[in-house]
Formats: structure tokens, C-alpha cells, sequence
């Protein structure tokens, strides 16, 4: 290999490495600062560049929290998607799923303060867009195990699985929201098994009689 294509290897894994670190640094002051009012100046002294230097890495902030959704929608799926199909009954996978989502948040508190800042901004941005196909893709995985549950006698017959995922969602999201106001999102962990207890009581149940 010649030297100039190790010096062009060694730039590229050093440019990987600095967006690397850049887009977990946004990630961790999220989890104490709201994402609307950090400032390139804020990231770039929290990862050790000028800004000048951070824009050789990502040209204008917008491309930056792209990056950074880019980021947050990978490792949340293939996180909590692993823990799924690590169990072949549903209704396990759908526990294992829920366990592995908050403890991801748990580790990572700055996430939820980033996705709902995301998806309050006017406009169909690139990180915004990227945000609801994560959460689209989610609702998909969970609406797919509800139906295999149903399949496997699992989860009762009938079940409204397009209503049963948003409920799915919506205690996860509203868990989040009582550890962010009490400060305890760190904990969240201890709580989750008990609420996808509560959610779960719902499989066995059977649905309403439309006639009625």
C-alpha cells in the first residue's frame, strides 16, 4: 500500500471517529440540556474541536442531527429488535422488546428529549423524517409479534393490534416522561417490568362484542 492511500485510510478512520464521538457527545448533553438551544460552539467544546473543525465533519448543524437521528434509529432497532428475536413465543418477545427499550433510554436519557424536539419542529426535515420511519418501523415489529401471538394462542383472538401497538408505545413514551419529571429516568428500569405487567393482563382479555 502506498503512502498516500495509508495517509487517505488513516484521515478517513480519523473523520469516522470524530463524527463517531461528536454525534454520542449531542446525545449525552441532551440528557441535561434541551436540544434547541445547543449551540455548535457547546459540541464542539464538549468533544475538544473549534467549530471550524466540526464543520469539516458535518458541513451545517442541520446534517449533524441528522446524523445524530441516523444514529439513535440504528442502535434503538438493532437493540431492542435483537432482544425480540431472541425468543420464539411472542408475547415473551414482546416483554423482552419493552425491557430492552427503557433500558436503552435508561442509558441514554438524552434520546427522548432529541426525538420529541425532533418531531416538534415545523417542516419535514431529514432528522425528523428519519424519527417517524423508526417509529413507524417499531410500530410494524410490534403489531407483527401481536398477530404471531395471536397465531401461537398467545395473545386472546380479535385482539386490535393497530391499537394494541400504540398502546405499547404510549407506555413506554409515558414512562419516560414520569422519570423525566422526576429527574429519575436512571431508574426507569425497576419500573418497566411491572408496567408491561399491567399492559400484558391485556392478551388474555377478549374483545367487545361488536354486536353489542
Amino acid at each position: 500500500m502506498s503512502a498516500k492511500s495509508k495517509g487517505s485510510k488513516r484521515t478517513y478512520q480519523s473523520t469516522e471517529l470524530r463524527q463517531s464521538a461528536t454525534i454520542e457527545a449531542v446525545v449525552q448533553l441532551c440528557a441535561d440540556q434541551d436540544p434547541a438551544t445547543l449551540t455548535t460552539a457547546r459540541i464542539a467544546d464538549e468533544v475538544g474541536l473549534s467549530q471550524g473543525a466540526l464543520f469539516k465533519h458535518f458541513p451545517n448543524k442541520n446534517r449533524l442531527w441528522e446524523s445524530v437521528a441516523g444514529w439513535v434509529s440504528e442502535q434503538l432497532t438493532s437493540q431492542v429488535f435483537r432482544e425480540a428475536d431472541q425468543h420464539e413465543l411472542a408475547d415473551q418477545a414482546l416483554e423482552a422488546m419493552f425491557l430492552a427499550h427503557v433500558g436503552f433510554i435508561a442509558r441514554h436519557p438524552g434520546i427522548p428529549r432529541l426525538m420529541l424536539g425532533e418531531l416538534q419542529k415545523p417542516g419535514n426535515g431529514a432528522a425528523k423524517t428519519i424519527i417517524r420511519q423508526t417509529l413507524a418501523r417499531y410500530r410494524k415489529k410490534v403489531v407483527g409479534l401481536l398477530d404471531l401471538g395471536m397465531q401461537q394462542g398467545r395473545i386472546a383472538p380479535g385482539m386490535d393490534t393497530e391499537g394494541a401497538a400504540v398502546l405499547y408505545l404510549g407506555a413506554i413514551q409515558g414512562l419516560v416522561v414520569q422519570g423525566m419529571v422526576s429527574g429519575e429516568i436512571a431508574n426507569l428500569e425497576q419500573a418497566a417490568p411491572r408496567i408491561f405487567k399491567l399492559y400484558s393482563a391485556s392478551f388474555q382479555e377478549k374483545p367487545d362484542d361488536p354486536e353489542k
